[in-house]
């Protein structure tokens, strides 16, 4: 087990590199430098409800999907008098966003659209640099939908997050990945990768698959990690309660690197009392939002409790993919009826767990544990599907047809065309007259033809809506 699974530490950048250069942009007040605390690992800009706090531009490096970048936390664009300190201040913003390689456009979700995000907007457009926008502050459930008003920046597809809670941070990492320019080496193996886009390579993370083992205290997470290290790296015992820190790790398997990260038990509410055990229950929900895959552990020779469904809850919320491990299977009797007892109170209580990926295994006595991370790459892959958007609309015209969209106010809701906007999860958004009317059924009709259709079982599927407007309905 110890040769299979090889320790990594992600290399440190050299003295010097040339790194790409990373800048965060936008008006005053919209969280730019939380985001850059973020992104950097620490609290190196000073951070205040106040706009203008930021005044000189801030450089720290940032490791972003296991490429460092040179990260740059600017002062807010806003207009100003040349000669003024706020003139000074702009003018230095705009000479970082000269030099970038990649340009963070934040605005404030919960703000909306003001006329400096689009006057700024429309100066960034005009700078020829690439440029990603963010929809900070986009905290819960509806963050991704009131993100979607940033579409009419002209800048692309917002990232929704929250820098201030953690949300979103593990898409903007791929996102930035993916727009970040490639390293230069110069190999004929690399010309040849770049020559074909469906190399194996392109399908894979760009830096190591966040992993979070999460799960009920004693359910035998420290002890799975320490049976995948090959050596007893975590200190486990029958007491409860035993890891109180969330612990990352990394591991080397083939061809994937994973950073596996051992959580602290999530228990009741009612039984956290203490402030130290606050702290560790919110270590492990931070080290659950910045995963991309969690391993939710269960004890196998209990069922699945309702804490049990209160973290997968939570996984679902989050946006994640997941893998259920069965452990202590070596103490089980009657498997078949075990296996069936747990996925049908999954299924019943959480429908986005449809089809949650299984693996049934002993972490004490290693047997069975090689499946598991084969097993979080299959839902990682699922977790990261697209759909191709001629493909999907034939999909939807066939289930328009099958089950016409319902009435609603005596009127049938017109619903044109659907597209997939993002993954990690799948998110689509269905357009159509009083699309946002559509009834929770028709949705939950769309997920489940999704899911069977395009192959995506076990993973949270968000569906939007977007009416379009009447130009006669004022008239």
């Amino acid at each position: 087990m110890a040769d299979r699974y090889k320790p990594m530490r992600p290399p440190a950048p050299l003295p010097g590199a040339d790194l790409p250069v990373v800048v965060i942009a936008g008006r005053p007040n919209v969280g730019k430098s939380t985001l850059f605390n973020r992104l950097v690992g620490r609290r190196q800009a000073l951070v205040a409800d106040t706009p203008g706090v930021t005044r000189d531009r801030k450089e720290g490096v940032a490791l972003v999907r296991g490429r460092h970048v040179r990260l740059i936390d600017t002062a807010g664009l806003e207009e100003a008098a040349p000669d003024s300190l706020y003139g000074r201040m702009r003018a230095s913003s705009e000479s970082a966003v000269h030099e970038a390689d990649l340009v963070l456009f934040c605005i404030d979700a919960r703000a909306g659209i003001t006329p400096a995000d689009e006057h700024f907007a429309q100066w960034i457009r005009r700078q020829n640099r690439p440029v990603l926008l963010l929809a900070n502050k986009a905290e819960g459930r509806q963050g991704t939908a009131s993100a979607l008003e940033a579409y009419s920046l002209g800048l692309g597809e917002p990232v929704a997050l929250s820098a201030e809670h953690g949300e979103g941070l593990t898409d903007l990492m791929w996102e930035i990945a993916e727009r970040l320019p490639q390293p230069v080496s110069g190999g004929q193996d690399d010309e040849d990768e770049q020559d074909n886009p469906d190399a194996e390579a392109d399908e894979r993370p760009a830096g190591p698959l966040r992993v979070a083992i999460v799960g009920r205290p004693n359910a035998g997470k420290s002890t799975l990690l320490n049976t995948l290290l090959g050596e007893e790296r975590m200190i486990t015992g029958p007491e409860p309660g035993l890891t109180r820190d969330s612990i990352a790790v990394t591991l080397h398997d083939g061809d994937d690197t994973f950073e596996i990260v051992d959580t602290a038990g999530l228990r009741k509410k009612a039984r956290i009392d203490e402030t130290l055990e606050k702290m560790s229950v919110s270590a492990s929900i931070e080290a659950l939002k910045m995963a991309e895959v969690a391993v939710l552990v269960l004890d196998a020779t209990l069922g699945v409790q309702e804490q049990d469904l209160q973290i997968a809850r939570l996984i679902e919320r989050e946006g994640r993919a997941c893998v259920l491990a069965l452990n202590k299977w070596d103490a089980v009797e009657d498997r078949a009826a075990t296996r069936k007892a747990i996925l049908d109170r999954l299924s019943i209580s959480l429908a986005q767990m449809r089809g949650v990926p299984v693996v049934t295994f002993s972490a004490l006595t290693g047997v069975a544990v090689h499946k598991l991370l084969p097993a979080v790459r299959d839902a990682w892959t699922v977790w990261n599907a697209r759909v191709p958007t001629g493909e999907l609309n034939r999909w939807f015209e066939d289930m328009l047809e099958r089950h016409q969209p319902p009435l609603v106010d005596g009127k049938r809701l017109k619903l044109r065309y659907i597209t997939q906007v993002k993954a990690r999860p799948p998110t689509f958004v269905v357009f159509g007259t009083r699309a946002e009317q559509m009834p929770d059924d028709y949705k939950r009709y769309l997920v489940n033809g999704l899911r069977e259709a395009f192959d995506l079982p076990g993973v949270p599927i968000r569906l939007q809506t977007r009416g379009t407007k009447n130009p006669y309905a004022d008239r």
